[in-house]
């Protein structure tokens, strides 16, 4: 039986280290703030937006958010991350995404100031990634090595296969993974002979999107899964990539969907948040 794998634990350690040094900031007169812009009423946007306005509030962050109405032009949006990329008081912006289908997500993201990209998105970001020599790191592959790295889990000479190739999280995750010494197999719907080569991992790291795609036989006894999933089965239920009662019974260690990844990817953004005051600030 697989030993759980706590994101709300590891989220709450994380967030009580982050809130340490808001803290230290407030007491030299810094203040930290993250701007939001929510364009549209996407529900789950909505949710994740409150959910981000709890975490700020938890660790005295000051969080700004500007809900613009799903017709807004790129014109529009534009102007707002050009008036926030030059506020010396605001220290993150994030566009929660997905936008809509009108605006060009690339050109939104790119527009965003690297120094203020705390979802680590801008292509100047994501090559500094490629190097080792990152301040900001996507947050769910984030939250995933500082999981990792809390339950002292081996990566170094590992075999770590991860499925998907998203730029969000599958790509940056591989990376991650690279610069800690294991060897990384990238998965993905041309590959060929998939099970096999998910019973060669160490580590095993699902980002598909599809509801208990990960199954027993793809699991090598004793591996680390790490579900990164957020999907609802025929049921309606939440659930992740992976399934999780057969595949349980073989890991060593695995994370639950949710209460696993899910956490981790909201405390990762504070702690980008808190990198970018320090930096702008001189601190770091």
């Amino acid at each position: 039986m697989a030993q759980i794998i706590d994101g709300k634990a590891v989220a709450a350690f994380v967030k009580n280290r982050e809130k340490d040094k808001v803290a230290d900031l407030n007491n030299q007169g810094i203040k930290v703030s993250l701007a939001v812009i929510l364009v549209g009423n996407d529900p789950a946007s909505c949710v994740y937006v409150a959910n981000k306005r709890k975490d700020c509030d938890e660790l005295g962050i000051n969080s700004i958010e500007y809900a613009l109405p799903e017709e807004t032009t790129m014109d529009e949006l534009l102007a707002l991350i050009d008036k926030l990329n030059k506020d010396k008081d605001i220290n993150g912006i994030l566009c929660q995404l997905p936008l809509p289908r009108h605006l060009d997500e690339t050109q939104v993201l790119e527009a965003i100031s690297p120094l203020k990209d705390v979802d680590a998105f801008h292509p100047e970001n994501v090559g500094r990634i490629m190097m080792g020599k990152y301040e900001f790191l996507p947050c769910t592959p984030a939250g995933i090595m500082e999981m990792l790295s809390y339950y002292n889990i081996e990566t170094s000479g590992k075999n770590c296969v991860v499925i998907g190739r998203s730029n969000i999280v599958g790509k940056p995750m591989a990376m991650l993974m690279l610069h800690s010494n294991s060897t990384v197999t990238i998965c993905h719907s041309r590959t060929k002979n998939l099970k096999e080569v998910c019973n060669g991992a160490d580590i095993l790291i699902s980002a598909v999107g599809k509801a208990d795609f990960v199954t027993a036989d793809m699991v090598k006894d004793g591996a680390v899964v790490i579900d990164v999933g957020m999907n609802r089965n025929g049921a309606g239920k939440l659930c992740g990539d992976v399934d999780f009662e057969s595949v349980k019974e073989k890991a060593s260690m695995i994370t639950p969907v949710p209460g696993g990844v899910g956490p981790m990817t909201r405390a990762m953004l504070m702690c980008n948040t808190v990198t970018a005051a320090l930096k702008q600030n001189g601190l770091k």
